[in-house]
Order: structure tokens, then C-alpha cells, then sequence
């Protein structure tokens, strides 16, 4: 329920309404407008590959060395979102935060970035979609990404002063989700009604169970 209602302030109760898909409470640190479906992937790591890895020193001769380094993982982040690109990515969904070059190619190759998304929202996607968030390997670029969800929509939501995501999923499963847009003059009472309405569910949810059995 937490992840699937959005309390808004500041505006009366008759402005609450029920939304299709899911609202991601956070902006697009990149956007690019898309019509129709679109492949979605998953990332729980930095897409921009570190100097080294953990446990590992890296050791340079000189300042030319680091900087031709430094160029060597550019033109590696370039190569892996022209790599999402020709995989009909459109959509990175994101646990971590992403480097400042990679939000520069994905913006370049038409890729929609948002990221620092948390451990439940990433479980949500992955339970509704049935997909698993994508893991890089290597410098092997020639492999067909097929972790990818379908999105049906993905469009900005502004909620009063907040700007947040507003994603259509295909379900690998019976489970389509809405989203609850609660509103309420204060925090205390869309609190209250949240409350109220996720107690109401569970009620719910537990009669059908017993309907069930």
C-alpha cells in the first residue's frame, strides 16, 4: 500500500482520485518524451565502470595514463546506453544514483533516466513485471538485452509543488496496479485517511481469503 497511494497536501479531499500504473515519488533526472510502449530496464549499480574494483589498487605512471583512463570509460559508458539504445531501451529505473556521463548519453541516445528509487519500489516493478534488474558483464556488448519491461506509458506527474514519475506497466501476472492519489488540506489528515483506507484493504483482504477457503 505504501507504494502505491501518494498523499498530496494542500488540496481538498475531492481532488483525490485513482490513477493507472504506478507514481514514482521522484523526478526524472532525465527526460525524453516517447509515444506508445517502450522497454523499461532495471539497474542496481552505477552503469559508469570504476577505475577498479573493490579490493583492488590501481596503480598509474603518470597524469597522461589516468586521463586516457578516464577517456577509456567514457567512450565505455557511451558504448553501453548506444548498446541500451539499439535494444529499444527507453526507460532506466534505477536503485543508485547515476554519474553525471551517464545521464549525458542516456539524454543523448533518448534514454529516460530515474534513479535513487528504493528497495520497495524496485521490488514492486520486479514483482509486477517479472522482471530481474539488469547486470552489465563485462565488456561483452554484443549480447540481446532481454531484461527489459514493457511500459505502456511514461509521462511526468506534478502533484502541487512535487514533480513525479507516472509509469504504465505491463503485468507478467493477474496484478494491475492504480495508484492512489490521496489529497487533504495537511499532512495529519491524508495520514489519518491512509490509514483509515489501508485498514479498509486489509478487511478486505482478509474476507476474501476466508471467502477463499
Amino acid at each position: 500500500f505504501a507504494e502505491l497511494h501518494a498523499a498530496v497536501p494542500g488540496l481538498p479531499l475531492a481532488s483525490s482520485r485513482v490513477l493507472p500504473g504506478i507514481v514514482l515519488r521522484r523526478d526524472f533526472a532525465a527526460y525524453c518524451p516517447t509515444d506508445g510502449e517502450l522497454r523499461a530496464l532495471l539497474v542496481t549499480e552505477p552503469l559508469r565502470l570504476a577505475l577498479t574494483a573493490p579490493g583492488v589498487e590501481f596503480v598509474v605512471d603518470s597524469e597522461g595514463q589516468y586521463q586516457a583512463s578516464l577517456r577509456w570509460i567514457t567512450k565505455r559508458t557511451e558504448a553501453l546506453m548506444k548498446h541500451l539504445q539499439s535494444n529499444n531501451v527507453k526507460l532506466l529505473l534505477s536503485s543508485v544514483k547515476q554519474e553525471e556521463v551517464v545521464i549525458h548519453y542516456a539524454k543523448l541516445y533518448g534514454v529516460s533516466v530515474v534513479e535513487c528509487l528504493s528497495s520497495e519500489e524496485m521490488a514492486l516493478i520486479s514483482e509486477i513485471t517479472g522482471v530481474s534488474p539488469y547486470a552489465p558483464i563485462g565488456d561483452n556488448m554484443d549480447r540481446e538485452i532481454s531484461e527489459t519491461a514493457v511500459v505502456t506509458f511514461c509521462q511526468p506527474l506534478l502533484l502541487v509543488s512535487r514533480r513525479c514519475v507516472h509509469i504504465g506497466l505491463a503485468s507478467a501476472c493477474a496484478f494491475l496496479p492504480h495508484c492512489l492519489i490521496l489529497c487533504g488540506p495537511v499532512d495529519g489528515i491524508n495520514e489519518q485517511h491512509a490509514a483509515a483506507l489501508q485498514g479498509a484493504y486489509t478487511m478486505l483482504q482478509q474476507l476474501f481469503k476466508t471467502v477463499d477457503q
